[in-house]
């Protein structure tokens, strides 16, 4: 099979052809049909994560079709069409039995601790325990999305923060995740202002339904969310994992108010020093969120299959698979608004 190897730090990925995968016990092996290119992808390409060895296949966000089907698996069949959450959770430990499964000490994640779907084929291990259908009426390359940067968001706001009708939600940072919890908030009838430093990105925001844009580059973002809300967010979501947009979101918020950190925060941005004063007199609740349980999917599908969110403008470039690097590269500054998806992996 074709993939895209990373074999070196910030080096451009490889276009080499690789042995087939084989569906071991509880494992199925599919056809990629879409991949996601991420920021976390980014992270991995600039040797951040310390689960990556080289060489390495990057990729987490992937739908694909079934192909061939390991002893143990019960669920799939060859030529079923199925999402896959980028952390795959055993699904036996005591933290999957209560339902945690993205805090499974077991858990397998594509594209950094086993190979990654920058790739024609990928084997997925656990595969009853995470695999969802892939609805009919949804489309690879936005199906990729609800491997990560969808359903992150979608956990960090149902899942972690509980957003409510009503509520004022601001999110820091326009790329992908933002974008989704953008479009998922107003879905669920919050009132949503938007953050960046990239006016391009903010009329993006504006476009897809904002009530306010708001540009960091300009101003005191906290204070003027203050201003838009009359008095602060109700929930921030910060979606880029360093820490001026962790500073903002608290800031922003108004008392008793809550922040979920979507954004990965890696290298220089792991450690961070934050305002407790802040946290401590406003009261407020500070959460950390990563990926989605894959039980969750069926709501999430339900509320895009009702027609009640629209997410298509997500996805704005299909890429062919030697095409990943630029991406990876762009990821280096302020990237374009929306989502670059693979849809061709012939080389």
């Amino acid at each position: 099979m074709k993939a895209a190897q990373l074999t070196g730090w910030r080096e451009p990925l490889k276009i080499v052809n690789l042995p087939d995968p084989v569906a071991g016990k509880g494992e199925v092996v599919l056809d990629v049909l879409a991949c996601g290119v991420c920021r976390s992808d980014w992270h991995a390409w600039t040797g951040s994560d310390p689960d990556v060895n080289l060489p390495h296949v990057p990729g987490h966000e992937f739908c694909g079709e079934v192909v061939q089907v390991g002893a143990g698996v019960d669920l799939w069949a060859v030529g079923d069409r199925v999402i896959a959450p980028f952390i795959l959770a055993c699904g036996a430990c005591p933290d999957c039995a209560a339902g945690n499964q993205t805090i499974c000490a077991s858990q397998a994640v594509p594209g950094f601790t086993i190979p990654g779907a920058f790739a024609e084929k990928i084997a997925v291990p656990f595969a009853d325990q995470n695999l969802s259908a892939l609805p009919e009426g949804i489309e690879p390359a936005l199906a990729a999305g609800l491997g990560c940067r969808v359903t992150t968001a979608w956990h960090a706001l149902t899942g972690r923060a509980a957003l409510r009708a009503g509520e004022w939600l601001a999110v820091f940072g326009g790329g992908g995740v933002g974008t989704a919890a953008l479009l998922l908030g107003r879905a669920l009838g919050a009132r949503v202002v938007v953050v960046d430093v990239v006016e391009e990105k903010l009329r993006y925001a504006k476009a897809l339904g904002a009530d306010a844009v708001v540009n960091a580059a300009e101003c005191d973002a906290a204070e003027a969310v203050k201003q838009i809300t009359s008095g602060g967010a109700d929930l921030a979501v910060e979606a880029l994992g360093i820490e001026a947009t962790v500073l903002g979101a608290l800031e922003c918020l108004r008392k008793l108010g809550r922040m979920v950190m979507v954004g990965m925060p890696a290298g220089d941005h792991a450690t961070m020093q934050l305002p407790m004063d802040v946290v401590y007199s406003g009261q407020l609740a500070f959460y950390g969120t990563r990926g989605m349980p894959a039980w969750r999917y069926p709501s999430l599908l339900s509320l895009i299959e009702g027609g009640q969110v629209d997410l298509s403008p997500l996805v704005t470039r299909h890429i062919r698979l030697s095409e990943a690097t630029v991406e990876l590269q762009a990821f280096d500054a302020p990237a374009p608004p929306g989502v670059a998806v693979i849809t061709d992996f012939t080389g």
